[in-house]
């Protein structure tokens, strides 16, 4: 597309009104976007095309040039509304950006929308914005996923080429599950988190999704990289060297609760993998199966802090605005924060934490990566677990472990159920080695097409 940009073959203009005409005529069935951007985006499309005609190698000084984006509506942007997906915020103008935004757009990227979310980013489902729910493009009465439900969607129904995520405990890979495509969470603290509305802040992690995995390869290198605004940064990176590769599958993400259609697809990756000369090693991560408890004990406790600061005064409406889940998070994290229950709930989870982190170190004494499932099952359908937030959270099984022990992992299109629906998988890597990821990833998708199919929406 970039090549084709660059010879003229289009103009960036004619590119916005492409990506513009396929929101106008999709999103009123999807809700993927709170606010569409249209006059910023034709402005950062004629600077594109300024580039063009005065650069002699763009792409050198400009990597994601005339990209098209779409950023989760809790990435800060100057001058564009950001509502957090919440009521609370709906006429919240800021007055910066974000540093990851200001990275992509000085990388020659075109912003083309705020996509919807689960209001501060608090769900698996994308049912809890205050704009409406989300659905999912491969069957409309089913959830995408969350809490990054529009950015997958607006990517796997062609409205933005790549998108801006965040993930906690899930919320990027999960919803890259459901709607088949690429989802990455990078090693905390790569990514800077300044300008982006907090939810807990030892686990929030900026990351993106995109259809291959090499997009999201290029776009983590513009958004990485240390920030005087966010003092958490590291710009470690762990070089891949081309050994034969070792998966480790850990016993305890395949038990019985796995779907049949889940289990035989993981089979085929695990076929795939192997005519590749790759290996597969069983594992042991005994003290992950606590990993659900100790992140809902943490991240409430960290949300309910964060969310203290909406009180309404400096900025947005009051707390009247919040919903049903945040305040079920701020109830929670404030009660296992109290003077009497401190050292029994928050303190005995974060040793835990510890003892999770543990285990994942020893299990890459071993071996090299480590691949499980995404979810135990395909997408569910919308209303099924909202009058049930136990079940909810359970949608997180697989994914809060890496987020616990801040390792980067990564949610691959693998294949579809009987009904058609998405089924993906992911792979975890040691702390600051995306690379092996990208490797792996892109060897995956080079002999197999699942992440080439769109939804007939």
């Amino acid at each position: 597309m970039q090549s084709d940009l660059i010879k003229k073959e289009y103009s960036a203009v004619e590119l916005v009104d492409s990506y513009l005409a396929r929101i106008k005529a999709t999103d009123e069935k999807l809700n993927a976007f709170i606010t569409v951007t249209d006059d910023f985006a034709y402005k950062q499309a004629k600077e594109v095309e300024r580039i063009i005609e005065n650069e002699k190698d763009p792409l050198k000084s400009y990597p994601l040039l005339g990209v098209v984006f779409s950023a989760k509506d809790l990435y800060l942007t100057k001058g564009v509304r950001t509502t957090a997906g919440s009521k609370a915020l709906e006429n919240y103008v800021p007055a910066y950006s974000s540093t990851v935004i200001k990275r992509m757009e000085e990388a020659g990227a075109i912003m083309i929308g705020k996509a919807n979310c689960d209001a501060w980013g608090h769900g698996a489902s994308g049912e809890n914005s205050d704009f409406g729910s989300t659905k999912n493009p491969w069957d409309l009465a089913r959830v995408p996923g969350g809490s990054s439900s529009g950015s997958a969607v607006s990517v796997a129904a062609e409205m933005s080429l790549v998108s801006l995520g965040t993930d906690t405990g899930g919320s990027i890979r999960l919803p890259a599950n459901f709607c088949n495509v690429v989802g990455l969470k990078p090693t905390y603290g790569v990514i800077p988190r300044y300008g982006v509305t907090a939810m807990a802040s030892s686990l929030d992690t900026m990351g993106n999704l995109a259809n291959t995995v090499e997009d999201s390869e290029k776009v983590f290198n513009v958004m990485r990289g240390k920030d005087n605004f966010d003092s958490t940064l590291s710009d470690k990176s762990v070089k891949f060297n081309n050994k034969k590769i070792v998966i480790g599958l850990p016993k305890e993400y395949f038990s019985d609760g796995i779907s049949p259609e889940v289990a035989s697809t993981i089979d085929e990756v695990k076929r795939v993998y192997k005519n590749l000369n790759y290996e597969f090693k069983e594992i042991s991560l005994p003290t992950t199966k606590y990993s659900v408890a100790v992140y809902y004990i943490i991240m409430p406790a960290e949300t309910s802090s964060n969310l203290a600061r909406y009180d309404g005064v400096r900025y947005g409406s009051n707390r009247q605005n919040m919903g049903d889940e945040a305040r079920r998070r701020i109830m929670l994290g404030s009660y296992v924060l109290s003077a009497g229950y401190y050292d029994a709930y928050y303190l005995k989870a974060a040793r835990v934490r510890t003892k999770i982190s543990n285990d994942f170190e020893n299990a890459f004494k071993e071996v090299d990566l480590i691949m499980t499932p995404v979810n135990p099952d395909v997408a569910f359908k919308l209303g099924e677990n909202t009058n049930d937030p136990l079940k909810m959270y359970l949608a997180d099984v697989f994914t809060t472990g890496a987020s616990l022990a801040g390792l980067p992992a990564i949610s691959i299109p693998a294949g579809f159920s009987k009904d058609n629906l998405p089924i993906g998988f992911q792979l975890i890597a040691p702390k600051f080695s995306e690379s092996i990821i990208f490797k792996a990833g892109q060897d995956f998708q080079n002999h197999t097409d699942t992440h080439l199919k769109s939804p007939n929406i």
